[in-house]
């Protein structure tokens, strides 16, 4: 299949401090790992343009998308690094990289539904998922993937969408602007109880949250995926899948206590690839979420992408 590969230098100006996990080392580890296992020529690279405010109103409130529009120019100007929350910083590059990265996960769902390609993931940065309709949260300032979605179904005309969470964290952001909306499906793991201390219990019928302990090994958790995730998939019967990519649930990444590997990460994403192919035409949208160990971060994302491409 063609594999679209969305990502942008602007995702690399976020810096929200020396020794913040959440850096641009992240995205060149992976292109760095891609081009080491000679997956990037076997790549589709897609334009990546800016997202506009009334792309990102699809999912967010309009006020905080302007209030933070402004707040962020002001530090382009200015040169200034703030918070906006405990985890959660700005300095003069994130407007463009926050911006660019919802305009990625856009750019590659129309180039999937188009049938530019078969399947994408976007390595961009600042994640998403923690992003609720009208704040910032968890190092996230937009919801990548809850504005793709949005997309793919008010502006696309699709009328039933898919949304896979296997990040170490809970979406709680995702859960807040998608809880009953039943063009929707979300199925979710994560550790439990782990920042943000939520989703132990659904908070709409269209969420499937599944909670798991500490130190949970792949086995346990490819037995989650088949007995919660697949049946509630198959009877929603997707158009299209979106992926909130999280690779912090490795074994050595420390933001977690999860136990998966390299394979583990492959299995998923084959799972999710397989109910695609089955229901929606084998259209895929993987966007990055967390992962903050680079090494086994580059190395998981190169195993999710070459199932992908292999699909």
């Amino acid at each position: 299949m063609a594999t679209g590969y969305f990502s942008h230098p602007d995702c690399l100006a976020h810096v929200m401090g020396e020794g913040h996990p959440e850096g641009p080392q992240r995205i060149l580890a992976i292109e760095d790992e891609l081009r080491s296992q000679g997956l990037d020529t076997q790549l589709v690279h897609g334009e990546v343009p800016l997202a506009t405010n009334d792309d990102l109103a699809l999912a967010h409130d309009l006020n905080y998308i302007l209030t933070l529009d402004d707040f962020l120019q002001q530090l382009e100007a200015t040169g200034d690094s703030r918070a906006l929350d405990p985890d959660t910083w700005a300095c003069p590059g994130t407007r463009s990289a926050a911006w660019r990265a919802a305009g990625a996960a856009i750019a590659a769902t129309d180039a999937v539904i188009d049938g530019k390609v078969d399947n994408a993931f976007c390595a961009i940065r600042p994640p998403g998922h923690h992003a609720p309709h009208n704040q910032t949260m968890g190092f996230c300032f937009f919801n990548n993937v809850a504005v793709a979605a949005r997309h793919a179904l008010d502006v696309k005309g699709l009328q039933r969408v898919a949304i896979v969470d296997f990040d170490v964290h809970h979406g709680n952001g995702t859960e807040d602007i998608f809880a009953g909306d039943d063009r929707v499906l979300m199925v979710g793991l994560f550790q439990h109880p782990l920042f943000p201390f939520s989703g132990a219990e659904s908070r709409a019928g269209n969420m499937v949250n599944v909670p798991v302990p500490a130190r949970s090994n792949g086995h346990t958790i490819r037995d989650v995926i088949e007995s919660y995730w697949m049946y509630r998939l198959e009877d929603f019967r997707p158009e299209m899948i979106f992926i909130s990519a999280g690779f912090d649930g490795h074994r050595e990444d420390d933001m977690g206590g999860l136990q998966l590997v390299e394979a583990d990460y492959a299995w998923i994403t084959a799972k999710i690839v397989e109910v695609a192919q089955r229901f929606a035409g084998g259209r895929v949208v993987s966007c990055l979420e967390g992962g903050y160990h680079v090494s086994s971060l580059a190395r998981s994302v190169a195993a999710h992408v070459r199932t992908l491409l292999e699909a």
